[in-house]
């Protein structure tokens, strides 16, 4: 491992770094090859790193951070395949947008001009009859009445393709729920199926932890299951990271129960930077 700051290069698989004025952000931006002030020349973070390199941690997920150490170190579940099966049909699961409201208001729309020239029709054929009673001239009339049974056909069919459209639309609305419901089943197994990975993985590698605890430094115990915890989140960083096979570098930050660099390499069993 490699660190240069400024104009000066640290090599080596404990760097003290305590007396240079550095940013832990930076480096640990450097340590995923982010742009940052400060080079740092090492193999590329796995994903323990992202519960344990920097210790002391500022957020820490035990039974998460065991079970990336189990990946790490090769094992598997039995879960995994019904997992990517579950996420899988959640991803084509996407329940369309039906507005059924829309295609409510045009049939109440469409019916309302339908009910309107309907009056009209029967006011027109009213006064043509009550013209030709008196022999008056019905030709205006007449007129009238033939566009107004022609705007009532119109309405007529608009009012038939509307409420065909809204049976459509509240089909594909039941379906869109059922879906949707469906939808919560499968994000509900998928929780559950991960849950019972972490769990499966994070027993795999348990009494490699349960071990652990008893090496690095803090007050903690661990019985015979991963949910069977008494100490620390601090003590339980340090042990994941302890079993863990880490190839990038740890940033040690504020950790006044592990006296420097090397003490924390020993520690840690693994490529430490240490900032004090």
């Amino acid at each position: 491992m490699h660190v240069r700051v400024a104009e000066r290069t640290y090599e080596g698989r404990a760097i003290d770094l305590t007396e240079r004025d550095v940013s832990v952000a930076a480096l640990l931006g450097a340590i995923r090859d982010e742009e940052a002030p400060i080079h740092v020349d090492c193999p590329t973070p796995g994903s323990v790193h992202e519960h344990v390199g920097r210790l002391p941690p500022e957020t820490f997920d035990r039974r998460s951070a065991l079970a990336a150490v189990a990946r790490a170190r090769g094992h598997t579940s039995t879960a995994r395949s019904a997992l990517d099966d579950a996420r899988a049909e959640l991803r084509e699961l996407s329940p369309p947008s039906v507005d059924v409201a829309a295609a409510r208001r045009r049939v109440a729309e469409t019916g309302e001009t339908e009910e309107r020239l309907r009056e009209r029709v029967a006011e027109l054929r009213g006064r043509l009859q009550a013209r030709r009673e008196t022999g008056a001239d019905t030709t205006a009339v007449d007129a009238q009445l033939r566009e107004a049974v022609r705007r009532l056909s119109e309405a007529e069919t608009d009012r038939i393709a509307a409420e065909q459209a809204l049976e459509r639309a509240e089909s594909a609305a039941r379906a869109a729920r059922d879906r949707r419901e469906h939808r919560l089943e499968l994000e509900d197994r998928v929780a559950n199926l991960e849950r019972e990975i972490r769990r499966e993985l994070a027993a795999a590698v348990w009494e490699a932890f349960r071990s652990a605890i008893r090496s690095v430094p803090g007050t903690a115990t661990a019985g015979a299951t991963p949910g069977t915890y008494d100490g620390d989140r601090v003590t339980a960083a340090l042990a994941v990271a302890r079993i863990a096979p880490l190839d990038a570098p740890v940033v040690v930050d504020g950790l006044d129960r592990v006296d420097g660099a090397e003490a924390a390499a020993s520690i840690l069993q693994a490529p430490v930077i240490y900032t004090g």
